[in-house]
């Protein structure tokens, strides 16, 4: 039960990946009516919110949007920060509601940081103490090195979720600035159009958390025994 979960949950991924790069691509190429780029956007969106000691700056990749709270940077990919479409003002106004969050001590983007340091090192011993856990598990019957395994896969899927109201919010937040401010999006049909994107977007993080905690309960079935 715990393996068609897994397949099912991948397959949706898959699918939600699928869907939100080609909503990206779409209105990648619907131009913003005010012409403004993503640069210039994050920069007013900041401003608008009191935020001046947060650097923004272009980073190499596609989709490698990120704002970063150790050195207050909104980093945004060439075609966010140089882009004057639907997509680029969303993203790098999402980005932006991060620097928001982070500036006004959002509890939830708190706690979120604060897991960083474990989360990381959690990621990087699960790959081999579930593979090694699991041959040692089905040829010695050792649930030891197993166990560390699911405990860090356990930790990374709290982790997952607890990026869900982070993302969400700022998306909100993205979403409520732009349609107040006056001459970024100009029609309720950008603002419509920004709003699909950024849920897509959103729907990318919920999937990744579904799917952890799915590995999560296939792994830990197994060592409880209850494997079908």
């Amino acid at each position: 039960m715990g393996l068609i979960l897994f397949v099912a949950i991948a397959l949706i991924g898959f699918l939600v990946q699928w869907r939100f790069k080609n909503k990206f691509k779409k209105y990648s190429e619907i131009a913003l009516s005010s012409g403004l780029s993503g640069a210039e956007i994050a920069k007013k969106m900041l401003s608008d919110n009191g935020i001046y000691d947060v650097e923004i700056i272009s980073v190499g990749g596609q989709l490698s949007d990120h704002y970063n709270p150790d050195n207050r940077t909104v980093n945004l990919s060439p075609d966010v920060y140089h882009g004057r479409s639907i997509a680029a003002a969303a993203v790098s106004a999402h980005e932006c509601g991060h620097a928001v969050q982070h500036a006004k001590a959002y509890s939830w983007l708190q706690f979120r940081s604060s897991m960083v340091p474990v989360v990381n090192v959690s990621s990087k011993i699960i790959q081999w103490t579930l593979m090694i856990g699991f041959f040692l598990m089905i040829f010695s019957g050792n649930p030891i090195v197993l166990a560390v395994g699911v405990g860090a896969l356990a930790i990374v899927t709290i982790f997952s979720f607890i990026t869900l109201p982070v993302e969400f919010d700022a998306s909100r937040r993205a979403l409520a600035w732009l349609q107040t401010e006056k001459g970024i999006m100009q029609t309720s049909i950008e603002n419509d159009q920004a709003k699909d994107a950024l849920w897509w977007a959103a729907m990318t993080y919920v999937v990744a958390a579904l799917s952890s905690l799915a590995t999560l309960v296939y792994y830990a079935s197994m060592l409880l025994g209850r494997r079908n």
